[in-house]
């Protein structure tokens, strides 16, 4: 069942949005070379408490019955996809790529965001992964109006990101977001034979394009969280949290 959410609802959750987005900017800042995923992860901690909100990722269970989410911050670094658990001894290199991506409750309604960021100097590939996957997303979001369905969404997303050589990840997909952290309905970033219902106002989604520059056959790493590409290709995952309003897209959290 997919819930619509009312205007102060949505309200909340630009606000939740709003605290999402300023503390990854923050998290972008200090990704340098040097740094290791673990600091990135305690400044985010300590900035959700100073902003008066709830982590949304520390403690999720995990979907297979492993252990629960131990972080409030998600660090995948080169061909991790996603989920990457921060770690003390994970330290950024110049050259790495890093996926952020990081959640927040407020009044009970949910957040969700996610960057990759360039380490110092990258190369050609990455560079171009990193924007090929920011637009992708835009082009997604273009398509989040009333009377369009999920599958406009999904096949702008996968166009765009194909057109330029890169393969879209299938083993993982955007959701709806809203009272929980992964709602229906389920958002891929390609198109597929599965529900496709239509976008109605009140709906929130947050859309994930997560793009390999190689196949985009992934595995699990021994930690049970941690996903990466299974021929070790770069990964890039941008997201953000999108209402539905009568006159099309409302990306929430967006800087005034």
């Amino acid at each position: 069942m997919i819930e619509t959410k009312s205007r102060a609802e949505l309200e909340t959750m630009d606000r939740v949005n709003r605290v999402v987005r300023t503390i990854l900017a923050e998290l972008v800042e200090r990704a340098q070379p040097g740094v290791s995923t673990g600091e990135l992860n305690r400044h985010a901690e300590k900035r959700l408490a100073e902003l008066g909100a709830k982590p949304a990722f520390k403690g999720y269970p995990h979907p297979g019955g492993g252990p629960a989410y131990p972080a409030v911050l998600c660090t995948s670094i080169n061909e991790e996809v996603v989920h990457g658990i921060p770690a003390p001894h994970r330290t950024l290199r110049e050259g790495d790529i890093l996926s952020l991506d990081f959640g927040a409750v407020i009044d009970g309604l949910y957040g969700d965001a996610a960057v990759t960021v360039g380490i110092g100097k990258i190369g050609e590939t990455a560079s171009k992964l990193i924007d090929v996957t920011r637009d992708s997303l835009m082009k997604g979001i273009e398509k989040v109006c009333p009377g369009n369905r999920i599958s406009d969404i999904s096949a702008a997303v996968q166009k765009h990101a194909e057109s330029h050589g890169f393969s879209v990840v299938r083993e993982f997909v955007g959701h709806g977001i809203g009272r929980r952290l992964h709602e229906d309905p389920p958002v891929p970033n390609f198109v597929d034979r599965g529900p496709n219902p239509r976008i109605t106002p009140g709906m929130v989604l947050a859309i994930e394009p997560m793009i390999a520059a190689g196949d985009y056959e992934v595995e699990m790493a021994k930690d049970r969280w941690t996903a990466l590409t299974r021929d070790r290709a770069l990964s890039a995952h941008f997201e953000l949290s999108v209402a539905v309003t009568p006159e099309g897209p409302w990306i929430l959290g967006e800087p005034v």
